[in-house]
C-alpha cells in the first residue's frame, strides 16, 4: 500500500472520459484556468489556490508525499485540466486512506465528473491497495460537499470540533465520513448505476 503509483501506465486511472494522473508542475496553467471557472479561491470553505499561488499549491502537494498523493483531473476529450483530487492521510499499517483535497471547475460540478473520480479512486483503494476503510472529511459549513459524500453512500463518523484553520483565519469543525471494505461492493454497484444514468 505504500506505493500508490502501481496502476497501469504509471499511476494513471481513466474512466468515462475522465483521466486521473499524478499532479505535477506541468498542470499549473490548467489548474489555474480550472480555478478561474467560478473564481473558486473566493470560497472560504475550500482550499482552492489563488492564481498566483498555483505553483506553490502543487509543490505543497508533492512535498506531502508519502502521506498524500495528488492527481490532476483531466477531461480526455479536450485534454484539459478540470480540477484535482488526492489520496491523503495514508496509514499503511491499518490499511486506511482518505480521499480529499478535491475541487473541480464550477462548470464541471454536479456532472458525472465526481462520480467517475470517486469510482476510480475507491476501486483502486479497495481492489488494488487492499484498503480496509476509505475516509472523507469536509468543512461543517460545506453542505454541498457533505451532500456529495453522502450520495456516495459514505457513513458519517462524527464531527471533530475546532479542528482546522480556514483561509479567512476562522477555525472549522470537520465532518468525518467513511466507507468500509464490506460496504464497497454495494456502493460500487450504485456508483456504476449513477454513471450509466448520466
Amino acid at each position: 500500500m505504500n506505493d500508490l503509483v502501481t496502476t497501469p501506465a504509471g499511476g494513471v486511472l481513466e474512466l468515462n472520459g475522465i483521466r486521473l494522473e499524478p499532479l505535477g508542475p506541468q498542470h499549473a496553467d490548467g489548474l489555474r484556468t480550472a480555478a478561474a471557472d467560478g473564481e473558486l479561491w473566493k470560497l472560504r470553505i475550500t482550499s482552492v489556490p489563488e492564481p498566483q499561488d498555483t505553483e506553490a499549491y502543487i509543490q505543497t502537494a508533492l512535498d506531502m508525499r508519502p502521506s498524500r498523493f495528488a492527481f490532476a483531473v483531466i477531461d480526455t476529450l479536450s485534454n484539459t485540466v478540470i480540477g484535482t483530487t488526492s489520496y491523503h492521510d495514508i496509514v499503511p499499517a491499518i490499511h486506511r486512506v482518505e480521499i480529499g483535497y478535491t475541487w473541480y471547475a464550477r462548470s464541471r460540478q454536479r456532472t458525472g465528473v465526481n462520480t467517475a473520480c470517486k469510482l476510480m479512486l475507491l476501486s483502486h483503494a479497495f481492489e488494488t491497495l487492499d484498503c480496509a476503510v476509505v475516509g472523507f472529511r469536509t468543512d461543517n459549513f460545506n453542505h454541498t460537499s457533505q451532500a456529495a459524500i453522502e450520495r456516495l453512500g459514505a457513513k458519517k463518523d462524527g464531527v471533530l470540533r475546532h479542528h482546522a484553520p480556514r483561509r479567512d483565519g476562522t477555525v472549522r469543525d470537520t465532518v468525518m465520513y467513511s466507507i468500509t471494505r464490506g460496504e464497497w461492493p454495494e456502493i460500487k454497484a450504485h456508483l456504476r448505476y449513477r454513471l450509466q444514468r448520466g
